[in-house]
């Protein structure tokens, strides 16, 4: 559901990590960037608003007074939304280049799955909530 909030709302190259069998504290990473620190912000509220009005409500939210990264901890889900130039400088996405990504493609709502591990997950768009 998150996914399809972030690319309903125009989120920059959203990438969805499956992250299982590599952590303990979660099973999915989200991320995505916005444009701008008010295109962060809107992203993040939302995702908390569409997730609670589906009955689910975050763990923690960090970052909401910066607007440069925002972390949305859902227990097994793990939003990040960043400002571009953060999400370059920490670079998640090769930081966990062993686990299965996949990428979202917001202009056909399609996925590319990329993976280095042996295994995917062939509903990688809709992590459990």
């Amino acid at each position: 559901m998150a996914v399809k909030i972030i690319v309903a709302h125009k989120g920059i190259e959203p990438v969805l990590l499956e992250v299982t069998k590599f952590c303990s504290f979660a099973d999915f990473f989200i991320l995505c960037s916005g444009g701008s620190q008010r295109h962060v912000l809107a992203l993040a509220q939302h995702v908390e608003e569409a997730l609670a009005q589906a009955g689910i409500k975050p763990l923690g939210v960090e970052g909401r007074e910066e607007g440069q990264w925002v972390l949305m901890d859902y227990n097994t889900v793990v939003v990040h939304i960043f400002l571009q130039p953060r999400r370059e400088f920490y670079n998640l996405e090769d930081l966990w280049s062993e686990v299965p990504k996949t990428q979202i493609d917001i202009d056909s709502s399609t996925q590319t799955t990329s993976t280095s591990s042996q295994e995917s997950r062939s509903d990688a768009d809709t992590p459990p909530e």
